[in-house]
């Protein structure tokens, strides 16, 4: 074997001490809590004894400390500095790439990754599924809060005193144009985004452009926090709205995907792919979508 093969045959095959170690940063990781020798052993498969001669390298490397009262253990000062360092890379347009990529073909559909920007709930990115018609939506576009699906799912999960004004104001707006209260438009509104959030994604059907449907469902970050919704649309009549329809999943799974990739539920694996570039618009007969 020639010294090149050699080489590569060894970075194949890696340091199996370091990935057997590993195991214990995991079980610490996806434990949520400090734990016990016994306990994190068991967690990791592998004897106590084991567990504790990787522990101590850990300990000095500060990837683990014990408690010097319990002795349990727990992720140390430099794991949490790793996963800072980890999360503060995490791009959510670059990241969504290849996410509405998978959902564009998997459901042969138009769709977007939306973002909140200083005017509200604004397109960032869009796939376009092409077809006999064709369902656009315009990068930079801001959607309304309360009647397109993308507005909905910021309007039911996202937290911003701006969004509360914004929201405030289509209330008072929508109350003018229905000759209605603006507490009853609210009042209404407010059954509307329970709704949203019992089943985990907003749905619309042609209430700001006639003959689309869409779904959104939100993306969440480490912390639990909203910041960005992925919004699938397409024609009435082809696109189903029910709130179990294989659109309504897959948008909710592909949200899900994301928000995982951007460290949300835990310790999962984050895998960071590059986007591939959004379609662009084709020839063939295109429907503009204002909002969805």
């Amino acid at each position: 074997m020639s010294e090149a093969n050699g080489t590569a045959t060894n970075q194949r095959q890696g340091i199996q001490s370091i990935e057997i170690g590993t195991r214990l940063l995991r079980a610490l990781a996806t434990n949520g809590r400090a734990m016990a020798l016994r306990d994190l052993a068991r967690n990791a498969g592998m004897p106590a004894a084991k567990a504790r001669r990787y522990l101590v390298s850990f300990m000095r490397m500060g990837l683990v400390e014990q408690d010097a009262n319990t002795g349990r253990y727990d992720l140390g000062e430099f794991a949490l500095a790793l996963g800072l360092a980890s999360l503060a890379r995490l791009d959510p347009v670059r990241l969504a790439g290849p996410v509405l990529d998978d959902l564009c073909e998997h459901i042969g559909e138009t769709v977007a990754l939306a973002m909140w920007g200083n005017h509200g709930a604004t397109c960032v990115r869009w796939v376009e599924a092409g077809g006999p018609v064709t369902v656009t939506l315009r990068t930079g576009v801001v959607l309304p809060l309360t009647s397109s699906a993308t507005g909905l799912a910021f309007a039911a999960f996202y937290r911003s005193p701006y969004l509360r004004k914004m929201l405030d104001a289509e209330v008072q707006a929508t109350a003018a144009a229905r000759n209605s209260t603006p507490v009853a438009v609210l009042s209404a509104l407010a059954v509307q985004l329970d709704e949203i959030r019992r089943h985990g994604i907003a749905r619309a059907s042609g209430s700001v452009t006639p003959g689309i449907n869409g779904f959104s469902a939100p993306v969440f970050d480490h912390t639990g926090r909203m910041v960005a919704a992925i919004t699938s649309l397409g024609i009435i009549g082809s696109f189903n709205l029910d709130w179990d329809s294989p659109m309504a999943l897959s948008t909710k799974d592909a949200a899900a995907k994301l928000s995982r990739r951007l460290g949300h539920g835990g310790a999962e694996a984050i895998a960071v792919d590059e986007p591939s570039p959004a379609a662009t618009a084709s020839p063939e007969p295109t429907v503009d979508v204002a909002a969805a």
